[in-house]
């Protein structure tokens, strides 16, 4: 006869695991790529109409979201991910509720900058894919890395109109109201993904790694150090677009409607995107596939920029970009998996995650700041372009195979 200890540990199945992680990806990213939306309004009623201030907390929410990943996951990665989810969507709430009484750049700031940012850290990818990872197998795990990836993308289709429609018929402070509303349906969720682990199991004659040789190791490995570099440019290019696309939009004279209906197409083709860049990730070198995605990132944004802004040409520009946007996202997990193990897989993935928000920290401020000085994007908007095409050749020469110490512990 099972003992409630074992119905409760029991329920919590890989694919109950892979629904809750997805569900709190689909309510923080959705949430985040509101952003971009409401920062017109906020900045012409609290700053004069400055770009500038509210871009500079918006990176800064990046920079903060990069800088506690890695300290969120080593978290998780030794006491399980629950807690940490939790107390992510606490402070994520908090934030939002702050930013609508902010009367100071300082306050906002700290609202959006530092208190999102880190809610950010404990309620994204690394945390969730190193949760869902430890709970699939090996075989299945690219496939289980892009439905969650794609989860994030839902947000992105669901969430972005209805925060368009609550600013334009109630206002911006109203549409933070109900996200803070939804940010705090992560802490339910939390409960399902809590999982006391103390990572993957090791074979007998392999001694168990601290953390300290885990980073000297990962940091001492070239593919991990051309692997991260990759996801700055990723980082860049997707928080520059996901944050700044909209207002470049209508200043080039485009429908409001559209300018906010692109984002949610992204999110829309993302999702077909991100399930179909996880499942080839299962058949064929992941590193190879990081190449194809960055390349043809920048060949999309080289089109777009090119052509008339016209609807059409947009929601073409959207669609393919979408098809490319979190792709990187199981991608990476996966090689950080493979080459690693698991037992480290949420701090060590934090750490590439840590250059892609300082990617997204320069994307959105640069993006702020040159539209402020000249009126467009066109200066960042070539740099990311540039930058797509030197992170597929990084990744070209990755080292992709299981270091020896782990090879055992991968196997099972």
């Amino acid at each position: 006869m099972m003992s409630t200890s074992d119905i409760t540990k029991n329920w919590r199945t890989p694919f109950v695991i892979l629904m809750a992680g997805t569900a709190i990806v689909f309510l923080s990213l959705g949430a985040r790529m509101t952003f971009g939306l409401w920062m017109p309004d906020a900045s012409t009623d609290l700053f004069g109409g400055q770009i500038e201030i509210l871009s500079l907390s918006i990176a800064l929410q990046s920079l903060f979201w990069g800088i506690g990943t890695p300290i969120a996951g080593n978290i998780a990665d030794k006491y399980g991910t629950g807690r940490v989810i939790a107390a992510a969507g606490i402070l994520y709430t908090a934030g939002l509720l702050l930013m609508t009484v902010s009367t100071s750049p300082i306050m906002a700031h700290l609202s959006i900058g530092v208190f999102t940012g880190f809610a950010m850290s404990g309620a994204m990818f690394p945390i969730i894919l190193s949760a869902i990872s430890r709970a699939v197998s090996p075989e299945k795990r690219d496939f289980y890395l892009g439905i969650a990836s794609a989860g994030g993308s839902s947000g992105q289709v669901i969430v972005i109109p209805l925060g368009q429609f609550f600013i334009d018929t109630q206002g911006w402070v109203v549409s933070l109201y109900i996200t803070a509303i939804m940010t705090m349906l992560i802490v339910p969720l939390a409960f399902v993904m809590i999982r006391k682990n103390a990572g993957e199991k090791v074979t007998a004659v392999v001694p168990p790694q601290g953390t300290g040789e885990a980073i000297r190791e990962a940091f001492t490995h070239r593919g991990y150090v051309l692997l991260t570099s990759g996801y700055f440019v990723c980082g860049l290019q997707t928080m520059f677009i996901g944050t700044h696309f909209p207002n470049m939009l209508r200043n080039l004279q485009v429908d409001g409607t559209i300018a906010a209906m692109s984002l949610s197409l992204i999110g829309a083709f993302n999702i077909v995107g991100t399930f179909a860049w996880g499942a080839a990730g299962g058949k064929y070198r992941q590193k190879f596939l990081l190449c194809w995605l960055y390349s043809l990132r920048s060949l999309v944004m080289v089109a777009f920029i090119m052509l008339p802004p016209t609807t059409i040409n947009v929601v073409v520009f959207s669609a393919g970009m979408g098809l490319l946007w979190l792709g990187t996202v199981p991608l990476t997990g996966s090689i950080v998996a493979r080459v690693f193990g698991l037992r480290y897989m949420g701090m060590l993935f934090g750490f590439c995650f840590v250059a892609h928000q300082l990617g997204s920290f320069i994307g959105i401020y640069a993006a702020g700041y040159f539209f402020d000085l000249v009126g467009n994007y066109n200066a960042v908007w070539w740099a990311a372009i540039i930058m797509g095409f030197v992170a597929s050749l990084m990744n070209y020469p990755i080292n992709d195979k299981p270091i020896n110490r782990q090879v055992g512990a991968l196997s099972n």
